[in-house]
């Protein structure tokens, strides 16, 4: 499928998506968030996909947020609607099934910042700045920032990013946990293509039990949490990735992992 915001690679089981609105410093806007939602939705069951890369083409924006544009028609009854539409995009990327990686590059504001969050694992550039500005615009977050920032950063740091509108770089995100690594421009996608590289050489089968259990723990009690883990440790022994894995380090090779 040809794309217009989007830009679309598949290389060794990984596929980079970069958006591509640069005019806009790649912020979202309808036609790019229906184009994201019509390619995850064919990444879900792509056998030749493991591991997505999200980036925003050029050094100045992963994504600068909405496009406000769009934004400027909305009212109260419009509104809802609009924010569930974008929200329902983001939980497509977090619930894929598959690792998601956002190599941050520049501005994550508003919708940006939300992208970033509904990815599995965020790796950030020097020059990254993250932000939920959408207070100065007489709004709030409504792609999920109010939701996951919280989780990630706890409720103090996410109410006063969110409360004050004020961006933070790469090294705060880093420092309060928004973020898993920062790198330099140069090596941003490389780092990221690495990662992604090594978590495509495991057991597809557990990595995806492995996101289902750590997501599934946000909504549980631990007892729940641990019932819950107990299932799909069990899951994971019936798989043929379980038996290949086991094997392979008894017999001290590599491991030669189906995703079954």
């Amino acid at each position: 499928m040809a794309y217009q915001t989007l830009l679309v690679d598949v290389a060794e089981r990984i596929c980079t998506v970069t958006i591509n609105r640069p005019d806009k410093l790649n912020a979202l806007n309808a036609l790019a968030k229906s184009e994201l939602r019509a390619l995850f939705d064919s990444l879900t069951m792509d056998p030749g996909v493991d591991v997505v890369i999200i980036t925003g083409v050029g050094e100045k924006a992963f994504v600068a947020g909405t496009d406000v544009g769009e934004l400027s028609a909305l009212n109260a009854t419009s509104g809802r609607p609009f924010a569930a539409a974008g929200q329902s995009v983001f939980s497509m990327i977090e619930g894929l099934g598959k690792p998601v990686i956002a190599a941050v590059n520049g501005y994550a504001l508003g919708g940006g910042c939300e992208l970033a969050l509904a990815c599995h694992i965020r790796i950030a550039s020097e020059n990254a700045r993250f932000g939920q500005p959408e207070v100065n615009l007489g709004v709030i977050p409504g792609y999920g920032g109010t939701q996951r920032l919280p989780r990630l950063v706890g409720e103090g740091r996410a109410m006063e990013m969110i409360l004050s509108g004020d961006p933070i770089d790469a090294h705060e995100a880093f420092r309060i946990g928004l973020v898993n690594k920062v790198v330099s421009q140069t090596e941003l996608l490389a780092t990221c293509r690495a990662l992604a590289a090594k978590i495509a050489s495991k057991g597809q089968s557990a990595v995806r039990l492995a996101i289902q259990a750590v997501h599934a723990s946000w909504e549980m009690h631990l007892d729940e949490g641990l019932e819950m883990e107990a299932g799909l440790f069990g899951t994971a022994c019936g798989t043929d990735d379980f038996r290949e894995g086991v094997q392979a380090f008894l017999e001290k090779r590599k491991p030669n992992f189906t995703g079954q």
